[in-house]
């Protein structure tokens, strides 16, 4: 029963990714449901915003239920085989690549849904990331996410003055662009508070 409850979570993850495929959460039926919330969230948002707001969702799910899928996978097989941690993390996401294409080639098969290459694209690279976490730890995000983080502030902050000066609207980044330099001060600020203090002589 042990072994069995360590092989279960990557497995059912795997059954649910294809039931996720079905024609039960197609674009129309999740943008049913997904565009009237955003549309109470954000109510200036034009029509496009939301339709382009649930594209980003659907894709964003892309990249989490697989890098789920590594993780779970990375797990039972660093337990069950007793795998070192770059085997395990290869593995896994050659597994999810894999599953991956199942996944859209079931897709191929519901009338209302479609296969795509780009989505293969979209779970290789949350499984991916998941391995690298699981191989390497946090410490690689969070210096991936500083990198991002600066590149967000300052190249959207360069891109607002090239926009301003040609007389175009900046649109999403006059958000995007505080977001990040606020959350990179928080950072900073959290290092500071956790650097020790120097003592007097």
């Amino acid at each position: 029963m042990a072994r069995l409850t360590i092989w279960l979570p990557p497995l059912a993850w795997m059954a649910l990714i294809l039931w996720l495929s079905t024609g039960d959460f197609s674009a129309d039926n999740t943008g049913g449901v997904l565009r009237p919330l955003l549309a109470v969230l954000f109510p200036w948002a034009s029509a496009t915003q939301l339709s382009t707001a649930h594209d980003i969702i659907r894709k964003t799910a892309h990249v989490t239920v697989y890098a789920v899928l590594v993780g779970l996978w990375f797990i039972t097989l660093t337990r069950e085989r007793r795998w070192s941690a770059t085997t395990a993390a290869w593995v896994a996401v050659a597994i999810a690549v894999a599953w991956a294409g199942v996944d859209e080639l079931h897709q191929a098969t519901e009338p209302s849904r479609t296969a795509s290459i780009g989505d293969v694209g979209f779970d290789t690279a949350g499984a991916l990331a998941a391995a690298v976490v699981a191989r390497f730890g946090w410490r690689v995000v969070d210096a991936v996410t500083t990198v991002f983080l600066w590149t967000a502030a300052v190249g959207g902050a360069i891109v607002i003055a090239i926009n301003l000066a040609s007389g175009v609207a900046s649109g999403v980044l006059w958000a995007t662009v505080p977001i990040a330099a606020g959350l990179l001060a928080l950072r900073w600020r959290r290092s500071a508070l956790r650097r020790p203090v120097a003592r007097g002589a």
